[in-house]
């Protein structure tokens, strides 16, 4: 049985909302695929996240704790990853759909030789082979699409088109990735991370409820009212 593989988006030292979704999609779709679920984290915090992973359906879960892993572009996050569809053998690859994996997604096709589908909302296995649905044109157009026959599928799921179900399943068997990054991979280093969410606030993509205003607020003072309303309902602001 093959493995595929879902990349871990995580902050904290906790997987994000839409991992969890990611991997639940995963495995209630396991068997039509005829494959096994398995989980990747690049950096530190694999262990500890071991339980929640497994309990959302993977069975194994590939880690590389290394500050490496984020301490540089984008390049050592497609090194650790496409060192885990070595040593793994998978030819099937969930990511979050996020402006920063979908970069790393990107540069992960030319090197593994595979096909990227991004903004998924809705899957469906034909012949073996995941069919992606999408929305396009802000929701006009919905396309369906798949990754050619022989190439890696490389599948960027949507917030939210999944729910994340804990379906108790066992802590998954921790496997260490042995990456040796490339000379280019850390030419570009990151210098720091600032966060700029507001207060307590939950960031939108995390968020089970979101309070939205517009130009109907008429100014300033009329956001200030949406966001203390926010506030009251624990929900993310959008605009």
């Amino acid at each position: 049985m093959s493995e595929l593989l879902v990349l871990i988006d995580h902050s904290d030292g906790a997987p994000k909302k839409l991992s969890l979704q990611m991997l639940s999609a995963a495995a209630g779709l396991a068997d039509d695929a005829d494959v096994s679920v398995s989980a990747v984290w690049l950096g530190a915090g694999a262990s500890d996240a071991a339980a929640t992973i497994g309990a959302h359906g993977a069975t194994k879960l590939y880690h590389w704790d290394s500050e490496d892993a984020h301490g540089y572009v984008t390049l050592p996050q497609v090194e650790g990853l496409q060192a885990a569809i070595e040593a793994s053998g998978a030819d099937v690859v969930f990511f979050a759909s996020t402006n920063h994996v979908k970069d790393v997604a990107s540069r992960l096709a030319i090197r593994v030789g595979g096909g990227v589908i991004t903004d998924v909302t809705g899957l469906r296995v034909e012949d073996g082979r995941f069919v992606a649905t999408k929305e396009v044109f802000g929701g006009d157009m919905i396309t369906t699409s798949r990754v050619a026959d022989g190439h890696v599928q490389i599948l960027g799921i949507a917030n939210n088109a999944f729910p994340a179900q804990d379906a108790g399943g066992d802590a998954p068997e921790l496997v260490a990735l042995d990456v040796d990054l490339s000379e280019a991979a850390t030419a570009a280093k990151v210098v720091s991370v600032e966060k700029q969410v507001s207060a307590d606030r939950p960031d939108i993509a995390e968020a089970a409820v979101v309070v939205a205003g517009g130009r109907g607020l008429g100014n300033e003072d009329g956001f200030q009212l949406m966001e203390q309303l926010a506030d009251v309902l624990g929900a993310g602001v959008g605009a």
